[in-house]
């Protein structure tokens, strides 16, 4: 099913920025990373601005597969085949570049065959659905750090590979591990470099998904904006495409 309520970015009214990542970013990089693995190819690495720059951007649509309340957890995988993806992703104040302590970080993507919780069959693959799988949270370190665990995601009609990322701040986290209340600072995508991502399109068992493959060039949402836009940087697990990636990116927020 196409995604058509992506079409056009939904304009909003308040500022979010995304701060290009420096030296922070690097260092919560290499932290993310088995011991000894082997520093990245230069063709699995997206460059980025050497300076923390705070550059305005506008937000990215929410898209049609949002469930709120979702668990707070660190691990969204559920036994979800894929390559591995570990996420560190720093937030911090767009107006003093002050890092956002307890703020929560929210994820929510497809899995290999283009397929979203809650919605299986949108993509035309059948399989079981729990409405669960690739949807989490974390809370923010005292340095807004959030590090979570995943599958690099797959693709749907129309849209390029992606992952739909929300900054909550004064939220609730229930008895049964949810969370509640609180107010929505910033709602994005984050993006992948499609030399990338195109090693992965070939790798068990991204191959089974039978709908054309939209590059990052053809999305009509990603605008080329790099990181500034929720390009993340990648960095290598290890030695093998099968390995996995560490996508790396900090986010400033307006809290005005």
């Amino acid at each position: 099913m196409t995604d058509t309520s992506e079409a056009t970015p939904t304009p909003v009214g308040r500022r979010t920025v995304l701060i290009a990542t420096g030296a922070t970013a690097a260092a919560l990089a290499v932290t993310a990373a088995a011991p000894h693995a082997p520093a990245a190819d230069p063709a699995d690495a997206t460059p980025v601005a050497a300076a923390a720059v705070c550059t305005l951007t506008k937000e990215m649509t929410e898209g049609p597969y949002y469930l709120a309340g979702q668990y707070v957890r660190a691990d969204v995988t559920e036994g979800k085949a894929g390559i591995p993806l570990k996420l560190n992703l720093t937030v911090v104040d767009d107006a003093t570049c002050a890092p956002l302590s307890g703020a929560l970080v929210e994820i929510w993507h497809c899995d290999a065959l283009g397929e979203y919780s809650g919605f299986v069959g949108s993509n035309g693959h059948s399989e079981p659905d729990d409405g669960t799988f690739l949807r989490g949270a974390v809370l923010t370190s005292s340095s807004g750090a959030a590090s979570l665990t995943s599958v690099y995601p797959g693709w749907y009609r129309g849209r390029c590979v992606h992952i739909h990322v929300k900054v909550h701040t004064g939220v609730t986290v229930t008895a049964d591990g949810h969370f509640t209340g609180g107010r929505e600072l910033h709602t994005g995508q984050l993006f992948f470099d499609e030399t990338i991502t195109a090693k992965v399109a070939v790798v068990s068992p991204y191959p089974a998904n039978t709908v054309p493959r939209t590059t990052l060039a053809q999305d009509s949402i990603y605008d080329g904006g790099g990181a500034k836009s929720g390009l993340l940087t990648l960095t290598a697990l290890g030695s093998t495409t099968s390995a996995g990636y560490t996508g790396t990116l900090t986010l400033g927020v307006d809290q005005g």
